[in-house]
């Protein structure tokens, strides 16, 4: 009865032991196996005494060194104390007995004692840090052993672990800051830092990983990835799905939220390391990395999606399906659950949402790279060996399509949280966007864009057949915001919609350089196939009948109109931010390029504003040329039916034959008003400008060189007549303008100054040039206005 020993009262219990036992021996049954259960808590113990040994010898071996390490300092100030006390029984002794020499010798040695007291400051502090650091150091070593041994991690609680973890992060922490305030006062110190960051990156070795790992053994006893066939097709009924993370119960809530944290504190403590490192080096670091806690989540759920993407290989609207109502049916759960625990760990700039979402749609990005475009570039090639271009390529521009779509519903649901993406955001839009495929495979973007022009083409060629589409002009809803009336057919607007449609489809490229290079290589060409359409049509018009016939005329304005429509949308869209930006990405280029010319003693070209400068220009100097050619086509003809009215020198005496005006202008002046109604019909209303100014202009020169210049003399009669004829002319530019005189300058001068009374043109003759700007005549010369006031006949 006296070995029996009795159980102490409930009361007398500690909680820990109480409920330790309460929940070891909860049933009768479980005394019997007491005796296991005695010898398992032994070997635990006696696990505990050995690691309680160890960490007493290391703290002993710390102390010891800690001791030394001090006894030197204290050796050092010792040192200090007595040449302090040396330099002054010293200086003493030498003012009494010599004052000058003491002076002497004091100014001598205070330089150097200064300097050594400084030096050896430096080495305490020095010191004194070195010490913070290693214990700092220490500390993190330890902490990392304790959650790697494995018969800790065996007996040990997970609430311990995770424990140590938190210990382990914070103490990184203040070493990282106290490395930083190194770094930016004691940059000398850079042997110290570098030994620290060699330590500390050893531990991190050890602790992400490891971090990591638990993470990752965390999610799977969640239920994580949850099985593919629990997503709902209903987008409202999101939380129906199968999501672990918003099922948890409350302890295996905070167990992950612990986790989730501990990475993002990682993390963040990673960011800070590299920006230390980096400074002062002029580089960009990539301080914006995925967020590790959400690549964890999507790499297993990636994984799973992937085996049901092998089998969609040549049905990818599924794919593109699958991969959205993932990114959709959890992305809830990032703001919810896990967007609190990134703004606790202080990561600045990241967003769960965005996070979850770039990471799917790299994932989709990675797969499509690597197993759905090598497959349809192997189908177009086939194709073109057989010379059968039609499913391939229409396989292409479905994948293209579905591309497109998903990419507007991603940067939907990126922008629900109330981030709004711009084209200056390049790096965003790179990671919510499929198309980001293109950035390291430009060859296929050459390919793409090859496709579609190739397939724009084809489209377009039955349109330029019809001559119905060049006669019939667009009417209804155009392409541009311009309310001026080009009168341009329908074929330029054929061109312009399919134009449009592919500066639309390159919107989804994510940069700037890959937009520019596909409608460099897809759009572009469409409008020199289209100038060369205009080209064509008015060579062919030329060649046939020189532009003396109507309809040739016509075939001509029409393409004038088209060029001029196709030049002002051109413009207009040159100025939307879309073009702007790949403008000022050009001029970064061209700059470089500049600077590389300046340093070889060459310069280079002006740096284009838009992709479409060229083309621009092309048209511009194609309307020039064609409204020219029109004037020149007029004004031919009607000088040749003028000549005879030109030749006849007798009708500007003061015989009357009974005609006001000269019957000889009539018919060149009708075949003027019949050729200025065709154009006027055919052509613009701003190229129609350019025209009978031009040709107002011309007919000047020759009424102003045939006749007024010519030696004619001019009677009194002769005057009117001519005065009548210049009016019946000015009539016929009346319609155009209200003072179509002023478009016959020199005529209209030279027939004010015929109108003088003689005494007026005396003065002209003496009065030179500032007579003639006194009195109005401004275009014509000195010489010019002597040789008309002579030929004017005063009789009595």
């Amino acid at each position: 009865m006296d070995s029996v020993q009795i159980l102490p009262q409930p009361s007398e219990l500690s909680p820990s032991a109480f409920a330790f036992l309460n929940a070891k021996f909860h049933t009768k049954d479980s005394v019997a196996e007491a005796s296991s259960l005695v010898l398992e808590l032994k070997t635990q113990c006696y696990d505990l005494d050995q690691a309680l040994v160890e960490l007493n010898r290391r703290l002993g071996a710390g102390l010891v060194a800690y001791s030394s390490f001090s006894g030197q300092i204290h050796d050092l100030l010792g040192d200090v104390n007595a040449k302090l006390t040396a330099f002054t029984s010293t200086c003493s002794s030498s003012i009494i007995s010599d004052e000058h020499s003491g002076q002497k010798n004091f100014r001598k040695e205070l330089p150097a004692l200064a300097k050594e007291v400084a030096r050896l400051e430096a080495v305490r502090v020095y010191a004194e840090m070195a010490l913070k650091l290693d214990s700092l150091v220490g500390d993190i070593e330890d902490a990392v052993s304790y959650t790697m041994n494995k018969n800790l991690r065996k007996h040990s609680s997970s609430q311990n672990l995770e424990e140590m973890r938190r210990l382990a992060i914070k103490t990184l922490e203040t070493t990282e800051e106290v490395l930083t305030t190194i770094t930016r006062t004691h940059p000398q110190w850079k042997h110290l830092v570098s030994a620290v960051d060699h330590r500390v990156d050893r531990s991190l070795a050890v602790l992400r990983p490891q971090a990591i790992a638990d993470h990752r053994a965390l999610l799977a006893s969640l239920g994580w990835p949850p099985p593919l066939s629990s997503l709902t097709s209903d987008s409202r009924s999101v939380n129906e799905v199968s999501n672990p993370l918003l099922s948890m119960q409350a302890d295996l809530k905070l167990k992950y939220s612990e986790n989730f944290f501990a990475l993002c504190s990682l993390q963040e403590l990673q960011r800070q390391r590299k920006a230390r490192q980096l400074e002062g080096h002029d580089l960009k670091v990539a301080q914006h990395q995925p967020l590790w806690a959400i690549e964890e989540l999507v790499n297993p759920i990636s994984l799973a999606s992937q085996q049901h993407f092998s089998k969609w290989v040549n049905k990818p609207e599924f794919i593109f399906t699958l991969a959205y109502k993932i990114s959709r049916d959890y992305v809830g759960s990032m703001d919810e659950l896990l967007q609190p625990l990134v703004d606790e760990a202080k990561l600045i700039g990241y967003s769960c949402r965005e996070e979850w979402i770039s990471a799917m749609v790299t994932s989709l990005s990675t797969y499509l790279a690597k197993e759905i475009f090598p497959v349809y570039i192997s189908q177009l090639e086939e194709e073109t060996a057989t010379s059968s271009l039609s499913s391939a390529r229409i396989s292409w521009l479905h994948l293209i399509d579905l591309m497109i779509s998903f990419d507007k519903r991603i940067k939907a649901l990126v922008e629900q949280s109330g981030i709004l993406l711009s084209f200056e955001e390049d790096g965003i839009l790179q990671k919510i966007s499929s198309f980001s495929v293109f950035c390291d495979r430009p060859d296929w973007l050459d390919l793409w864009a090859e496709i579609e022009l190739n397939d724009a083409i084809g489209k377009l060629k039955s349109v330029t057949d019809e001559e119905k589409n060049w006669r019939k002009q667009i009417e209804g809803v155009v392409l541009s915001s311009c309310m001026d009336d080009y009168k341009s057919p329908l074929v330029s607007n054929a061109f312009l919609r399919h134009l449009a449609s592919l500066i639309d489809r390159c919107r989804s490229l994510p940069t700037v350089t890959l937009r520019s290079r596909f409608l460099k290589s897809a759009a572009v060409p469409i409008l020199r196939i289209f100038f060369d359409y205009l080209l064509n049509r008015c060579q062919e018009a030329e060649g046939l009948t020189a532009l003396t016939d109507d309809d040739a005329l016509i075939k001509v304005a029409i393409s004038i109109n088209a060029a001029h429509y196709l030049e002002s949308v051109l413009r207009e869209w040159s100025e939307d931010v879309f073009f702007l930006e790949m403008g000022m990405d050009q001029d970064d280029k061209v700059e470089l390029s500049i600077n590389s010319d300046r340093d070889n003693g060459r310069l280079s070209e002006s740096p284009q504003i838009s992709i479409f400068d060229e083309d621009i220009k092309k048209l511009e100097e194609f309307r020039k040329e064609w409204v020219e050619k029109i004037c020149v086509v007029i004004l031919r003809g009607f000088d040749a039916r003028l000549r005879d009215y030109v030749r006849n020198r007798r009708q500007w005496l003061d015989s009357e034959d009974g005609w006001t005006i000269s019957k000889t202008l009539i018919e060149a002046l009708d075949y003027l008003q019949g050729k200025m109604s065709v154009v006027e019909k055919g052509l613009n209303c701003r190229d129609f400008v350019g025209v009978w100014r031009s040709l107002a202009a011309g007919i000047d020169r020759l009424i102003f060189t045939g006749i007024l210049l010519s030696n004619v003399k001019f009677h009194g009669g002769g005057v009117e007549r001519f005065g009548n004829d210049l009016g019946v002319l000015f009539g016929v530019f009346g319609a155009w303008c209200l003072r179509p005189e002023g478009f016959f300058p020199k005529t209209s001068e030279g027939l004010k100054l015929l109108k003088m009374e003689e005494n007026k043109m005396q003065e002209c003759l003496a009065g030179g040039k500032n007579w003639l700007r006194e009195n109005g005549i401004r275009h014509l010369s000195v010489a010019e206005a002597e040789k008309i006031v002579k030929s004017r006949v005063f009789t009595s």
